[in-house]
């Protein structure tokens, strides 16, 4: 009969939605109590109540892009919308709609922001997963 060996703590599953949640609100995916981030978008060394290190996440462009993806997806169809249905002056059109989407790019950058570190943690990419033993 083949031993088994007690489970590693490092390779236990992490809960993945109440991570992504907890991002979302931009607290710790960990303990869902200390801040992300401070500042706007600048991610904390470590959580001040759990002390779980985030200074190797790798968040880069990704909230950038998918703050583009869904601003541009929701907005685009609007203004088509406003635009046929109602046909507004031009610039009180693009008045509103820069309004909005200047609007919406800021409640959504640092939310997105919380959701990518989150899903590092709860995936272990990028250094959440442990220290790497050299040659395995």
């Amino acid at each position: 009969m083949p031993q088994t060996s007690p489970v590693d703590l490092s390779e236990e599953e992490r809960p993945f939605w109440p991570a992504l949640r907890r991002g979302w609100r931009r607290r710790c995916p960990c303990c869902g109590s200390g801040p992300l981030l401070r500042g706007y978008l600048k991610v904390r060394e470590s959580c001040p109540v759990c002390a779980e290190e985030f200074h190797h996440q790798r968040a880069d462009d990704g909230p950038a892009y998918l703050t583009i993806l869904i601003v541009g997806h929701l907005m685009a169809p609007l203004i088509m919308v406003v635009f046929t249905h109602w046909r507004p002056e031009p610039l009180t059109l693009a008045a509103v709609f820069s309004v909005g989407t200047v609007a919406l790019s800021l409640y959504l950058l640092p939310r997105l922001k919380g959701v990518l570190v989150a899903i590092q943690w709860a995936k272990r990419m990028h250094g959440f997963g442990g220290p790497v033993v050299a040659g395995e």
